[in-house]
This record gives C-alpha cells, structure tokens and sequence, in this order.
C-alpha cells in the first residue's frame, strides 16, 4: 500500500499554470480556510496543516518542551499506545510526519480516498489526544537527548547556535529549539500537556490540500480535524532588530577544518524589494557553481567544497547569511575572499550576463516544484503563512524577469553592509 502511495504521488506533476488555475479557496462551515488543488483523477490525497508559532513559543524555563511535544504526537492516542498507532496508520496505508521548527508546528498527511474518514479520525487523535505515556516520555527524551550531545561535538551545529546566541540573545531564536540536556531532562508529563494546549490552537491554523477531494469535503474534513482544538494559544515573542558589527568571533574546537556562519541583517518578505533580493543573492551566493562566491572561494583558489549564502526571513527577525568550511590553515583567506565580494557587490551591484542567468535559472525551476501532491500542498500552505495570495504562482515569474540591473544595483547597496558582516568561526583558525 506504500509504494502505491508512493506511486500515486508521482503521477500528480502540477504545471504552474494549471496549479494557480485551479487553486480554490475553501471556507469551512465552521470557519477554517484553506487552499485546495483538486485533482480527482488519482484516489489521494495530501494534507498539511502549519501551526504558527512552533518553537518559539515554549514557555520560560521549558525549552525543548514544544519540540519533545510534536515528537509525541505519533507515539500513541486516544487508546492507542504508540505501537497501537502506528499499526492502525498502517493497516489504512495513512502516512503522517509532525515536525516543528523556530516558527511553526508542520504537520503532514497522506491517505487515500477510501479510507479518508479512517485517516482523518486518526490525524484527530494525535492532535486532540496525544497520550503522552510516560514509558513514551523517556524513550523519546533520550534521543532527543542523544541528539543534543551529538551537536555539542557538531562544528556545524556549535556555530548556528553560537551565532543564534550572538545575535538573539534571550529571545526564543538565541537558543537551540531542541533544548539543553538539563532542560529537557527537566520537563514532565505536564509540561508537554501545557505545550500541547498552548501551541496547537485554532487561531493560528494553516490547511492547504491537493488531491481527490472536493471543497465542500475539505471544509467538512476541516470542521472535524480542528473544531475541538483549544481557541488561542501563547502569546508570540516580540520582534527582534538583527544588529552586527563587521569582525570574527573564533569558537576554538579540535577539528582539522573550520566552519564559519556568516551574515548580517537582512529584509523583510514583504520589503517590495525582496524579489531583487531573492535575485541578487542566487548571483552572489545562492546559485551553485555559478556564484560570485563558489567561484571566487572554490573555483579560482580551491579554498573549500562549498560557500552559499540565503536569505532568512524569519517571523520575528530577518538574517542575511552564509555558510563556509575551510581548512584551518586556509579559513583565514576564505573569510578575506568573501568579505571582499560582499563589498564590490554592495559598491558595484552585477553585471547583464549574470542578471540574465539567474533569471533563467529562478524561472526555469520553479515548475519543477509542483511534482506532486505532497509539494503543491507544501507550497499552498507556506504561501498562506507569508501572507501571499494565489495568484502568486503566476505572478512570480513576471516579478523575477521585472528585475532590472538598476533594482539589483540599488538593493545590493541597501542589503549588503560589509561594515556589518559578521563571521563566527568554529575550529582552530590560523590567522583569525
């Protein structure tokens, strides 16, 4: 029944044209919205609902709390003990994953036609009443636990936190979503009910659908999935203003290769420029080999595998950020490189040829996106949570060939700040 889940999916390849036509959206008799791609030729269907506010909302003292919650939600319900559960997703060939990150609770659903009622009235017990056994408790705490001691001997890991710490401080964003062996040693039975309660509410649902349902059914699907949800959840954490001073920050760790984090603010997914941001950085950093940054660090002086740089607008605080590896003897040469392609582009923007290939590239892969069920229905609910409308998906491309050589060259000089370039590097570096 799984590879015919599987196989079924694969079938469903959206183009982008079609995807925005039939894009409905649905208002449930109870209320909810959502957005639907019906395609009922195939008897499946994919789900995702977002919860905004994930990890961030954990309350003082209990970090980790949200995180060991959602990784609850599939270890039993109702009735159910976690063994239970996943033999009664099984039996109906249902596939559900939870996951959480800083700003949302991503929960996903896949299931066939026939037995959508089955699945559903399941995907309503972990969320209405996960069991929270305590036997489930410990299992799953010791690996989260695991994971965490697995980070402190992580390069990579050390850096991101050592930079969320840097710049958030004591806001949710300043510390490892995950927690710290202490705190999620720390945590009880009631403190994972009091997530449950204060994070999986009404008022911040998102639904997006794809697949053989209609949107009556959808809205009926949604009444009986989310109504018995608690009405509000947490208070959201306030706003951060991301400031940096250009410099380097040296995590000494016993590793041959030094890692780096690096960045500075960024923008806003609504700044009207963002598109010319979005553009600027697959020239600078976002676009493989083809990169300012991957030629100028790899290809001419073979200082690492790999240097990218991305765009982090995140719900309370916007990053402009890259990653670098490079032996310790040589990281040194790569922060100057790229420091120094930071600036010519704030001071020089790009040239036409490099314009053009990004739009080429930006335009020609975004249909590539709607291969299936799971992805259109991924890609309906994100743009529900940044605030974007349906048309976008057709739109998009327009706002991507709209950039002109002049929008790119005012925005790198806006974006870029090499005075605020920051790197926090994680090894033994020589010469930093």
């Amino acid at each position: 029944m799984k590879r015919l889940i599987l196989a079924m999916g694969l079938m469903f390849t959206a183009a982008i044209a079609q995807a925005s036509t039939d894009i409905q959206e649905v208002e449930s008799p109870g209320g909810f919205k959502a957005w639907l791609v019906e395609e009922p030729s195939i008897p499946f269907v994919a789900l995702e609902l977002r919860f905004k506010g994930g990890a961030s909302l954990d309350a003082a003292g209990k970090r980790g709390a949200a995180n060991l919650m959602v990784a609850l939600l599939e270890e039993g319900a109702a009735d159910m003990d976690a063994h239970a559960f996943a033999q009664a997703g099984e039996s109906i060939a249902a596939q559900f994953s939870y996951d959480i990150g800083d700003d949302a609770v991503r929960i996903s659903a896949k299931f066939l036609t026939e037995t959508r009622d089955e699945a559903v009235d399941l995907l309503k017990q972990s969320l209405l009443a996960p069991r929270f056994d305590q036997d489930a408790i410990d299992r799953v705490r010791r690996q989260v636990i695991a994971g965490i001691q697995s980070d402190i001997k992580d390069p990579d890991s050390i850096a991101n936190v050592s930079w969320d710490k840097m710049v958030f401080g004591d806001h949710p964003y300043g510390s490892d979503y995950n927690g710290t062996e202490d705190s999620v040693a720390a945590l009880t039975r009631d403190d994972l009910m009091a997530a449950h309660q204060s994070i999986l509410t009404r008022d911040r649902v998102y639904v997006a659908a794809a697949g053989d349902i209609s949107a009556d059914e959808l809205g009926a699907l949604m009444d009986t999935l989310l109504s018995d949800l608690p009405a509000t959840g947490a208070p959201q954490p306030a706003d951060v203003d991301v400031q940096t001073k250009a410099g380097v920050t040296v995590i000494p760790f016993d590793t041959p290769q030094s890692v780096a984090i690096f960045g500075h603010k960024g923008m806003k997914r609504h700044d009207p420029d963002f598109f010319t941001a979005y553009v600027l950085n697959v020239i600078l950093g976002g676009g493989g080999f083809e990169a300012r940054l991957m030629q100028e660090v790899r290809e001419k002086r073979g200082l690492t595998y790999g240097v990218y740089s991305y765009l982090v607008p995140k719900e309370h605080a916007e990053l402009y950020l890259g990653r670098v590896a490079s032996a310790n003897d040589r990281i040194a040469e790569a922060v100057s490189v790229i420091s120094d392609e930071w600036a010519k582009m704030a001071a020089n923007g790009v040239t036409e040829e490099e314009l053009a290939r990004a739009k080429t590239y930006l335009t020609g892969s975004y249909p590539l996106r709607f291969d299936g069920n799971g992805p259109i229905a991924r890609i309906l609910v994100g743009m529900q949570m940044e605030g974007l409308t349906p048309d976008y998906i057709t739109t998009r491309n327009d706002q991507i060939e709209a950039v002109t050589l002049d929008d790119v060259k005012r925005v790198a000089a806006e974006l870029l700040h090499p005075d605020a370039l920051h790197f926090v590097v994680v090894g033994q570096p020589e010469g930093l």
